[in-house]
C-alpha cells in the first residue's frame, strides 16, 4: 500500500460554511484545524508505506481520526460513523460534505502499523513538534512525572485455566492453519476437554489430575507441531504454549511432564505468563494493589501561567519506577523538550539518577530520596549511618563514641557502595553496642562514594527546608492528570492485547488530552469568565434578612 496525497490541505468552502453555521463557537475538532492547521501531513508518514502499491487512505487523516476517537472515547465503528456524519470531523479532516468516509476496520489496520518499529512515539514526536512550533510548549521549563497501573485486556486465570486455555488456543490455531495435523490426534476426550473456552468454578473437580492431563496433552501437541510444521511457520499460540509448558512443568525420569512444585523452582510471579493471548502482561503487587498488566508513566509540563502539556508517555512491564527515568529523559532530549526541573516522587529517585540526570541532561530532579533501610531509621532509635563521620581523604569512619574504622573496602560485589568495618575489639566492650548493631560481629557502615554521598546529604537537608517543600508541592498536580487519564479516557484498562498496542492507546490518549487542554485554554483566553451561579429563592431570602449562609467554593469561598 502506498500513500495517496491528502486532499484536505484546505477545508472545502461548503464544509467550512456549514461547520461555522452549525458550530459558531467551534469544537475541539475544529480547533485542531484552525489553531494547528492539522497535526500532521502525509509527508510525515511516507516512510511507513512502500513507494509502489494500491493508494491508501491519507495517513494524516487516519491519525487525526484516531486522536479524536480517543478524545471522545469512541469505538472504531462510532469513529467511522462520526467521519461520515459529523460536520466538525469533516472540517478537521478537510473533507467534502458528501465524502462517504471509510470502513471502521481501516482504523485497526492503521493502529497495527503504528505499533511497529516505535512509530507510536514518532507520532507523539510529530504532535509535540507542531505544538512547539505554535509556541504552546517549550524546553527547560518545569515538568513532573507519575505512574499508574494498567489492567490487561485478559481474564485472570488460575494455573489449570492457563494451561488448558493455552492448549485450546493452539488447537484453534492449528485447525485454521494446518488441520491435517489434528486428524489422528483429536478424539472424543480432546473434544470434551478443549471444545469450548475454559471457565472453571472456584473449586473444580480433580484439579491435580486435570492439570497433569493438560500438561500431557500440551507435550503431545507440541511434539506433533515440531515434527509437522517448519520452525518459521509456527504460530504465536503454539509459541505461547511452549513457553507456558516450560514455566509450569518439568519432565520426570520417564520423560513425561508433571506440574512444577516449589522444590522444582517456579518462576517468580513477575515473570510468569498470565494469558496465552497476551504474553507481555505480568502480575504486580504494590501496596494493597494487585493487578495483571502494565505500568503507565505520564510526564507533563507544569509551568505557572501556561497549560500543562503531556510531553511523554511510557508503557512498561511492572518494574521499579527508577528504571523508567533514563528512557524518559532520552525521549525528551530527542524531542528537544528536556525540563530544567523535573518533579518526581520518591519511587522514581535514587542518588545515582540525581547525578546522572544532572550531568548527562542538565536536569535537576526534585523529590525525596528514600531514607536508609536500616532498623535504626525504621525504629527511629540507635545510631544510624548519618551519625557516623566519614573522612574520604583518609579513608576512615568515626563512630559516635570516637572509634575509627579499621578497614575501608570497595568491593565490586557491593558497588557502588563502600563499606567501613570496625574491629570486634572496638565494639564488644562498647556500652552502647545494642544501639549501634544487632549483629554477632562488629558494626559495618555502608555509604556511597563522595560525589554521591554529598548529593544524598544535600537532598536530605533540602527535605527539611520549608521553601523546598513548597516547591515540591508542585508535583502533586500530576495526580489529577493520572485521574484524567484513568477516569476520563479509560487509560487504566487496555483496549488491545500486547504492550506495543497498549502503548499506541496511551500515546493517542496523551495527544487527545493535549488537544483538549489547549483548546479549552484558548477558549478561556477569548471568552469572559463565567458568572457565578444565581442564588436560589431561599438564599435570596436569607440575604434579604442579612443572615449568614455558607458559600460554595465556586461562589467565592
Amino acid at each position: 500500500m502506498s500513500v495517496q496525497p491528502c486532499p484536505g490541505v484546505k477545508v472545502p468552502e461548503a464544509t467550512a460554511r456549514v461547520a461555522r453555521a452549525s458550530n459558531p463557537q467551534g469544537t475541539t475538532a475544529m480547533w485542531v484545524r484552525d489553531r494547528l492547521d492539522g497535526l500532521w501531513t502525509d509527508d510525515d508518514f511516507s516512510a511507513w508505506y512502500s513507494r509502489d502499491g494500491r493508494p491508501g487512505i491519507s495517513p494524516a487523516q487516519l491519525a487525526t481520526v484516531c486522536v479524536l476517537q480517543f478524545l471522545l472515547n469512541l469505538s472504531d465503528r462510532q469513529a467511522a460513523e462520526a467521519v461520515r456524519c459529523r460536520v466538525d470531523f469533516k472540517y478537521a479532516l478537510g473533507l467534502e460534505l458528501e465524502d462517504p468516509g471509510f470502513h471502521h476496520s481501516v482504523l485497526t489496520d492503521f493502529r497495527d502499523r503504528l505499533a511497529e518499529q516505535g512509530r507510536a512515539d514518532r507520532l507523539l514526536d510529530l504532535a509535540l513538534a507542531r505544538l512547539a512550533a505554535a509556541g504552546l510548549v517549550k524546553e527547560r521549563g518545569a515538568q513532573r512525572t507519575d505512574s499508574t497501573h494498567v489492567l490487561a485486556a485478559a481474564r485472570d486465570l488460575t494455573r489449570l485455566e492457563l494451561v488448558t486455555e493455552a492448549v485450546r488456543a493452539a488447537l484453534e490455531e492449528l485447525a485454521r492453519d494446518a488441520p491435517e495435523l489434528l486428524d489422528d490426534l483429536v478424539d472424543e476426550g480432546w473434544a470434551e476437554r478443549y471444545g469450548r473456552p475454559v471457565r472453571l468454578c472456584a473449586q473444580p473437580t480433580r484439579p491435580a489430575t486435570r492439570l497433569q492431563q493438560a500438561g500431557a496433552d500440551a507435550f503431545v501437541l507440541l511434539t506433533r507441531i515440531q515434527g509437522g510444521v517448519p520452525a518459521r511457520a509456527v504460530g504465536p499460540m503454539a509459541r505461547a504454549l511452549r513457553q507456558i509448558l516450560v514455566q509450569q512443568y518439568v519432565l520426570d525420569r520417564h520423560g513425561r511432564p508433571r506440574p512444577r512444585t516449589d522444590k522444582d523452582g517456579l518462576p517468580p510471579g513477575g515473570r510468569q505468563i498470565r494469558s496465552p493471548y497476551d504474553l507481555d502482561t505480568r502480575f504486580a503487587l504494590r501496596g494493597n494493589t494487585r493487578w495483571s498488566g502494565y505500568l503507565l508513566h505520564v510526564t507533563e509540563t507544569c509551568d505557572v501561567g501556561s497549560p500543562n502539556v503531556i510531553t511523554d508517555v511510557a508503557t512498561t512491564t511492572p518494574t521499579r519506577d527508577t528504571a523508567a527515568v533514563p528512557g524518559i529523559h532520552d525521549r525528551l532530549a530527542r524531542r528537544a523538550l528536556l525540563p530544567g526541573e523535573h518533579f518526581m516522587d520518591g519511587g522514581y529517585l535514587s542518588v545515582a539518577l540525581l547525578y546522572q540526570a544532572r550531568n548527562e541532561h542538565r536536569v535537576t530532579l526534585i523529590g525525596p530520596v528514600k531514607a536508609s533501610g536500616g532498623w535504626q531509621h525504621r525504629e527511629q532509635t540507635g545510631f544510624a549511618r548519618d551519625d557516623f563521620t566519614i573522612d574520604f581523604d583518609h579513608h576512615q569512619v568515626t563512630c559516635p563514641r570516637g572509634q575509627t574504622s579499621t578497614a575501608w573496602v570497595q568491593a565490586p560485589s557491593q558497588a557502588p557502595y563502600i563499606s567501613a568495618r570496625f574491629h570486634p575489639r572496638q565494639c564488644e566492650p562498647c556500652p552502647v553496642r545494642a544501639s549501634c548493631t544487632r549483629g554477632p560481629t562488629a558494626r559495618v557502615v555502608y555509604f556511597l562514594p563522595r560525589h554521591l554521598h554529598e548529593l544524598q546529604a544535600q537532598n536530605r537537608a533540602d527535605q527539611q527546608d520549608p521553601a523546598w517543600r513548597k516547591r515540591y508541592a508542585t508535583r502533586s498536580g500530576v495526580e489529577g492528570t493520572i485521574a484524567e487519564f484513568a477516569l476520563g479516557h479509560q487509560a487504566r484498562r487496555c483496549r488491545y492485547h500486547g504492550m506495543t498496542k497498549t502503548h499506541v492507546q496511551h500515546v493517542l490518549t496523551a495527544i487527545a488530552v493535549n488537544i483538549e487542554r489547549l483548546s479549552h485554554h484558548d477558549d478561556q483566553q477569548t471568552t469572559p469568565t463565567r458568572r457565578p451561579r444565581r442564588p436560589t429563592a431561599f438564599q435570596q431570602y436569607i440575604d434579604a434578612h442579612h443572615l449568614p449562609r455558607p458559600l460554595w467554593w465556586r461562589q467565592g469561598k
